[in-house]
C-alpha cells in the first residue's frame, strides 16, 4: 500500500501534548541550555503536515473519526461509521485539517496509489511471563541486560494521549523499571560499572522475597566523548505525515544537532519510495547546514526500509571513525511496506551489519500503525537501544540529558547469571527480560551476543524468590526432599551473581562475582531505589493482568510509588505517580 491511513481523527500533536500535560503534569522547567535548545527546535512542532506529497499528486486529508479496538497482541484502530459531511467538515476544522470529500480525494490520487485504508494497526511481539523455576531442578538463571526504555514512553502515550490502557504485549516490565535513574553508587578503581543489591520482603506473595540487582555504569561527560560518526536515517514516507511523526522527528534530531561538536560527523539519509543522502558527512558544529537539511524533509510515498538501512550502513562505513562512536539513528514509525518487509530477514540483516562496528539505535514515533516489535528488535540486533519519543520532554531526555548514555558504550555483551542456593531458596522467577533470556552455557561463550551498556546508564533486575521452608507457587514434589543443611552451606547467601562483559572493541570477556547475602528487610525500610523499582514492576504486572501481583493492586502500587519520589530531579517519579492514578482510573472502566 503506497499511502497509509491517516489518523487525523487524533487531535493535532500540539493539542495532544497539551491534553497529556493536563492529565500528567509537565516536568520541571528545563535547564537553561536545554530550554534554549527547546525554543530553537520547537518551531518544527508548529508545522502543519495536512498534505501527503505523492509522486505526482498532492491532496488534502479528510478527517476520519475512529474508535479503537484492542486484541491480545495487536491494537487495531478501526474506522467508526462515517459522520455526515457537515459534521465531518466541522470535525476536520476542529482538528486543524482541510476537508476533502472521499470522492475528490480518489480523483486526485495518481495511478498506482491507493486511497487511505480505514483500518490501521499497531504491532507488538507476544510473549509469556517468565515461568517459576524450582531451584532443585534449575538453579541457574542467565539473561542479557537491556537498556531500552521505549515501552514505558509508549505506555505513557496510551494513558495520556489516547485515554486507554495499553495492550498487554506493549508492556515490557524491564523497560518500565529501567526508565528511571536509581542513583546507585558510582564504580570505583576505573571499573566500567558497579553492582548493588538489596533483598526485601515481597509485597506480591506472603513469605516471598524480592532481590533487587542494580548495575551502575561509569559516567562520561559529553565533552569527553570520543568523536562521533552519526547517520540520521529518517523515514519520510506518507505514513510519517502527522504531527507526532515527522515534525517530532525534526524536533528530536534538532535537539541532538545542538549537542554535536566540530570533531563529530553528521550524515542525513532519508527513505520513502527511494533513498536519498540529503546531507553528506558534515562537521557537527555546522549547525545551520544540518538544520537546513532537516528543514527540507517532507513526507510522501511508500516505505522501503530495507534498502535504506543498507545505505545508512554504507554511509556510516564511509565516514567510519576508528576508536570513535559509529552509530545509525533510525527515526520511523516502523511501517515498512516495500522491499524486504519480513521481520526475521530485517533482523538478521542488522545482526550481520553490527559486526562492522556500527551500532543501530531506533527512535519510534507516532501511533495508529506503529510497529513497535520491529523497532525494539532491530535495536537489539544492532547493539543499540530503543526509545519511543512521545513528547518534546522525552526527546530532551534521550538526546540531551542522557546523550552520553545513548551514544557512548562503556561495556559490551553484558550478561548476568544468578545461581541460587538450594539451602536457602526453594523457587524463583525473574520479573521481565522475557526476550533477553540466554541458555546457561551462553554465559561463558564470548561468541554469544548480549546487550551493551552506555555511559551513566543503570540497569535493574528483580527476582522474586521463595525461601526454603516456605510455600511456593509450584506443587510439592513427592520424592525430592529439600537439601539437608550443614554448617558449611546452610547459612549465608540466597544467591551468587556472576556478570560478564567486554570492554569496547575487545573479544574476551571479564568476570565479576558478587554474593547476595541471606539478609532481608521489610519493603517499607528499604532504599528509595528498591521501592521505586518494585513500584515500577507492580505497575507493569498490573497492566499485564496481574498474574503474579497477588493482592497488591493499584492502591498499594500508588502508595508505594508515592513513598519513592525522592530524589526526583526531573519530575519523572512524580509523573509516574500520576500515570498510576490514570491507569487505576482506566482499569475501573470497561475497555472497548
Amino acid at each position: 500500500m503506497l499511502i497509509k491511513e491517516p489518523v487525523m481523527h487524533k487531535p493535532p500533536f500540539a493539542r495532544t501534548v497539551l491534553l497529556a500535560l493536563l492529565s500528567v503534569s509537565a516536568l520541571p522547567a528545563l535547564a537553561d541550555n536545554a530550554q534554549r535548545v527547546h525554543q530553537t527546535c520547537s518551531r518544527y512542532l508548529d508545522e502543519r503536515p495536512d498534505y501527503y506529497e505523492s509522486r505526482s499528486a498532492r491532496f488534502s486529508l479528510r478527517a476520519m473519526p475512529q474508535a479503537a479496538v484492542k486484541s491480545s497482541s495487536v491494537t487495531a484502530y478501526e474506522a467508526a461509521p462515517s459522520a455526515a459531511p457537515a459534521a465531518q467538515a466541522e470535525a476536520a476544522k476542529d482538528a486543524g485539517a482541510e476537508y476533502g470529500p472521499a470522492l475528490e480525494m480518489r480523483r486526485m490520487v495518481n495511478a498506482g496509489a491507493v486511497a487511505p485504508s480505514r483500518q490501521n494497526t499497531e504491532r507488538y511481539g507476544h510473549y509469556e511471563p517468565n515461568p517459576v523455576h524450582a531451584v532443585a531442578e534449575q538453579p541457574v538463571s542467565t539473561f542479557s541486560i537491556d537498556v531500552d526504555t521505549g515501552s514505558y514512553a509508549n505506555i505513557r502515550r496510551f494513558l495520556t494521549q489516547t485515554g486507554r490502557l495499553p495492550p498487554a504485549d506493549a508492556v515490557r516490565i524491564e523497560e518500565i523499571i529501567n526508565y528511571f535513574d536509581y542513583g546507585y553508587a558510582k564504580p570505583a578503581d576505573g571499573k566500567p560499572f558497579a553492582v548493588d543489591t538489596e533483598t526485601v520482603d515481597s509485597p506480591f506473595r506472603s513469605g516471598a522475597k524480592l532481590i533487587r540487582i542494580g548495575i551502575q555504569a561509569k559516567e562520561v561527560s559529553q565533552a569527553a566523548l570520543p568523536p562521533a560518526n552519526l547517520v540520521f536515517l529518517v523515514d519520510v514516507s506518507g505514513s510519517m505525515y502527522s504531527r507526532d511523526k515527522l515534525p517530532m522527528v525534526k524536533y528530536t534530531l534538532c535537539t541532538l544537532a545542538h549537542q554535536t561538536r566540530a570533531q563529530d560527523r553528521i550524515t542525513l539519509v532519508t527513505y520513502a519510495d527511494g533513498n536519498k543522502v540529503v546531507l553528506p558527512p558534515t562537521p557537527g558544529n555546522q549547525r545551520q547546514k544540518i538544520l537546513a537539511a532537516l528543514d527540507s524533509l517532507k513526507a510522501g510515498g511508500s516505505t522501503a526500509g530495507e534498502n535504506a538501512i543498507q545505505q545508512a550502513y554504507q554511509a556510516a562505513q564511509r565516514a567510519y571513525i576508528r576508536n570513535g562512536i559509529n552509530r545509525i539513528l533510525l527515526a520511523t514509525d516502523g511501517d515498512f511496506n516495500v522491499g524486504i518487509t519480513d521481520f526475521n530477514t530485517l533482523r538478521s540483516m542488522v545482526a550481520e551489519k553490527r559486526k562492522s562496528g556500527i551500532s543501530l539505535t531506533t527512535l519510534g514515533f507516532g501511533n495508529g500503525n506503529y510497529n513497535e516489535r520491529l523497532m525494539e528488535q532491530l535495536a537489539d540486533a544492532g547493539d543499540g537501544n530503543y526509545s519511543y519519543i512521545d513528547s518534546p520532554e522525552e526527546a530532551q531526555k534521550v538526546l540531551h540529558r542522557q546523550l552520553s548514555s545513548t551514544l557512548a558504550t562503556v561495556a559490551q555483551d553484558v550478561k548476568i547469571q544468578v545461581e541460587f542456593n538450594p539451602f536457602t531458596v526453594k523457587e524463583y522467577r525473574l520479573i521481565g527480560y522475557e526476550n533477553r533470556m540466554l541458555a546457561r552455557e551462553d554465559f561463558n561463550n564470548d561468541q554469544v551476543d548480549a546487550g551493551d551498556i552506555g555511559a551513566g546508564h543503570n540497569v535493574t533486575a528483580l527476582y522474586e524468590i521463595i525461601p526454603a521452608g516456605q510455600t511456593g507457587w509450584l506443587p510439592e514434589s513427592r520424592y525430592q526432599a529439600a537439601p539437608a543443611a550443614n554448617d558449611h552451606q546452610a547459612d549465608s547467601a540466597y544467591a551468587f551473581i556472576k556478570l560478564r562483559y567486554k570492554l569496547p572493541g575487545q573479544s574476551s570477556s571479564i568476570l565479576i562475582n558478587s554474593p547476595v547475602l541471606a539478609i532481608s528487610k521489610p519493603l517499607a525500610q528499604s532504599s528509595n531505589a528498591t521501592r521505586q523499582a518494585v513500584a515500577a514492576a507492580a505497575f507493569g504486572e498490573l497492566l499485564r493482568g496481574g498474574k503474579y501481583s497477588g493482592n497488591f493492586g493499584w492502591p498499594q502500587t500508588l502508595e508505594l510509588a508515592r513513598r519513592a519520589q525522592s530524589p526526583d530531579h526531573h519530575g519523572l517519579r512524580r509523573q509516574f505517580v500520576q500515570l498510576i492514578e490514570k491507569a487505576q482510573q482506566l482499569s475501573s472502566k470497561p475497555q472497548e
